[in-house]
């Protein structure tokens, strides 16, 4: 590749790009952003329907970023169809180049890897809402405006921000029997599986993965820890529960539910969400975030659930590529 040059006085080091599509064969990497580990790519890997691809950046023998893109095979009565997508934009360690400027790499390389593959390419949970703005512009993507739903449980009381109603939901449901745990066996990851499966199958804008990402989540040997599987039980039975991942200083919510028409005086949706706040705030985590909070609709169910934990709703957006041209020239006009 051409020597990249910021003004005729600075000349960058060329930036090479590396593609890893198995999980042996990516060396040792710097950062720690979960979304763009090898650790994710391992769990992935083990998981039918995903397949995760690590595109690393290096100044000579040095890396300078990664990004990890995941793409996700389902199949209907129409077909099958493939959508890839990203969370964040990479992780970055060092270099004389500017993150954006590594990105901007990554970026071209990534759309051109997926355009042909995917139908639809989505970088979502952006920290920074405007970091790389033109390049995904140049690009051919279209934001979309999105929130956020960030908790502070650094604080001395984790529950001050709480609605009066969810404290009392909580408390009368563990008053009432139910109990929550750290899900530590294989029969309970089956038995939270089961049930979520049965929870998430209606919701058709949500896909739900093959139990081999749970097991291999729990089980996928790490310097660090990657995520929890909670549970909430009444009388032994499994009846809600929740997934985390840990990344950082924060903890991400990526599933949840409970048996709420069942077992509706426990509240097993809201205690699987306060199990996991509990846990987190115990190891250290400064921040739970729910990893889907969904469009700036003035009425979404899920939204205000969430917000009655205390947590503050933040404005981001995600960006979008269609693999239709002519279909991703009239969203642009839309959304931009």
């Amino acid at each position: 590749m051409q020597m990249l040059k910021k003004n005729p006085k600075f000349a960058y080091m060329a930036l090479r790009l590396s593609t890893y599509y198995h999980s042996e064969d990516i060396p040792a990497l710097p950062g720690d952003n979960l979304f763009h580990s090898t650790e994710l790519f391992r769990v992935l890997e083990q998981t039918p329907g995903y397949t995760p691809v690590m595109l690393v950046a290096f100044e000579g023998e040095s890396p300078v970023g990664k990004l990890l893109s995941i793409t996700r095979r389902q199949f209907s009565l129409w077909g099958g169809w493939s959508k890839t997508f990203v969370y964040g934009v990479g992780d970055y360690f060092g270099g004389s180049m500017k993150r954006e400027e590594v990105f901007r790499e990554m970026l071209a390389y990534l759309t051109l890897r997926h355009e042909e593959d995917s139908f639809l390419i989505e970088f979502r949970n952006l920290e920074e809402p405007l970091f790389g703005y033109r390049y995904f512009r140049a690009n051919g993507y279209f934001p979309v405006k999105w929130l956020r739903v960030r908790n502070s449980i650094h604080q001395e009381l984790i529950d001050k921000w709480m609605s009066a109603s969810r404290k009392r939901q909580i408390h009368n449901g563990l008053k009432h029997g139910a109990v929550m745990e750290v899900a530590r066996s294989e029969e309970d990851v089956c038995a939270l599986f089961t049930m979520l499966r049965q929870y998430y199958l209606p919701k058709v804008h949500r896909y739900f993965p093959d139990i081999r990402f749970f097991l291999s989540l729990i089980s996928e040997p790490s310097r660090r820890e990657l995520g929890k599987i909670f549970v909430v039980k009444y009388k032994g039975k499994v009846i809600g529960g929740s997934v985390c991942l840990f990344s950082g200083d924060c903890t991400y919510l990526l599933f949840s539910g409970g048996m709420r028409k069942s077992y509706a005086w426990l509240y097993p949706g809201v205690l699987a969400v306060w199990n996991a706040m509990l846990y987190a705030r115990e190891q250290g985590y400064a921040h739970f975030e729910f990893i889907d909070a969904g469009l700036p609709f003035r009425r979404y169910g899920f939204r205000d659930f969430i917000l009655r934990f205390g947590g503050k709703q933040l404005s981001s957006r995600r960006w979008f590529r269609v693999r239709w041209e002519w279909l991703n020239r009239l969203l642009i006009k839309i959304y931009v």
